[in-house]
Formats: C-alpha cells, structure tokens, sequence
C-alpha cells in the first residue's frame, strides 16, 4: 500500500517497468490509456492514503476519481484503490472487474475479461501472478507465488506456489509459475 512519496514513486517506477518503459513520455502518456489509467490510479491511491485531514489533498484526489472513473468507463475497468501491489501491467483496455478487498502482491499482468470476485468471501493473490484473458477467480482462495492463470479458466480454490492453472474449474496444468512460461516478457 502506498503511504508515502518514496513508496508511491517505487511503484510507479515498477509499474513502469513492468510495461518495458524507462520513464513516462508525452506520447505514452496520450496514446497508452491503460498506463494513463494506472498511473492516475497510483495518484488517487497516494493522495488517498496520505491525505489525512488535509481538504486540498481530499480535493485534488477526488476531482482525479472523478476523471479516471470516466476513463475506466470508457476502458471497461472496474479497479478499485489500494489492490494491487507495484508492477502492475493491464495488457489491454477491456472488461476488468476487481472487488475492492482483493489483494494482489508485486508483479501482476491481467488481461482483460478477467473476474477477481466475490463469492463468500475474496482472493488473495501472491507475487508475479499472470491472469490470461477471460479468467474468473472467485471465493475465499489463495494462490501463491508465481502462479499463472490461463485463458478463460475458472479457479474457485486455493493453490501453491510455482504452477499454471487451466480449465473450469481449474486445475494444475503445468508444475511451471509465470515466471518459467515466459509471460512477463524479458524486461521485468
């Protein structure tokens, strides 16, 4: 969670990283609605979490929420604040629905027409988890570390560390994480 300066710029610098760029430019910042996305949601959740009793800062993260809940809108993300840790890449703009007390650890790539839910209860999920697209994860699970989701699986229990999960519902496919599929790519 981000509670300070020197945290909120770690994650952006991760969150960065993990969609292979070194810094943000005007034109990423135009073209690349997801990463402006992200990147707003970094703000909010920073001015959020430090605001206090400070009125500019409670201003300024409001009037940000109401922008980048038009843009969300408009890219079919329902993401809430404070979710997911740093390292965060949305591969693309689509339908994304997170329930606001899920927790994801550093490193996630999502894809869109995912589900992270609620069904008595709401994932946990570890580092470097990779969710393909048309995932649903629902209930009280827990996945470990370097787990990936494939494509339109269903995973309504808890898992370890180190696999890839496929199916409805889903099951081990592969005694391999994300990290050995090769599904970060090279640079994070």
């Amino acid at each position: 969670m981000i509670t300070d300066r020197q945290t909120y710029r770690k994650y952006v610098e991760e969150d960065l990283k993990a969609y292979g760029l070194p810094r943000v430019s005007l034109y990423n910042y135009l073209w690349m609605d997801c990463l402006r996305f992200q990147l707003r949601l970094r703000k909010i959740e920073y001015l959020h979490n430090t605001a206090g009793h400070n009125p500019l800062k409670r201003l300024r993260c409001f009037a940000l929420e109401v922008v980048n809940h038009r843009l969300a809108a408009r890219l079919g993300f329902t993401i809430p604040k404070n979710v997911f840790g740093p390292g965060l890449h949305i591969v693309h703009y689509g339908t994304i629905v997170v329930h606001p007390d899920v927790r994801v650890g550093k490193n996630c790539r999502l894809h869109p027409s995912t589900s992270i839910g609620d069904y008595n209860g709401v994932p946990q999920l570890g580092d470097d988890v990779y969710i393909g697209p048309g995932a649903k994860i629902y209930g009280p699970v827990t996945l470990g570390d370097n787990v990936a989701v494939g494509a339109n699986a269903l995973v309504n229990r808890s898992f370890g560390s180190n696999v890839t999960l496929g199916g409805v519902p889903a099951r081990i496919v592969a005694e391999k994480g994300a990290r050995e599929q090769g599904v970060f790519g090279k640079l994070s």
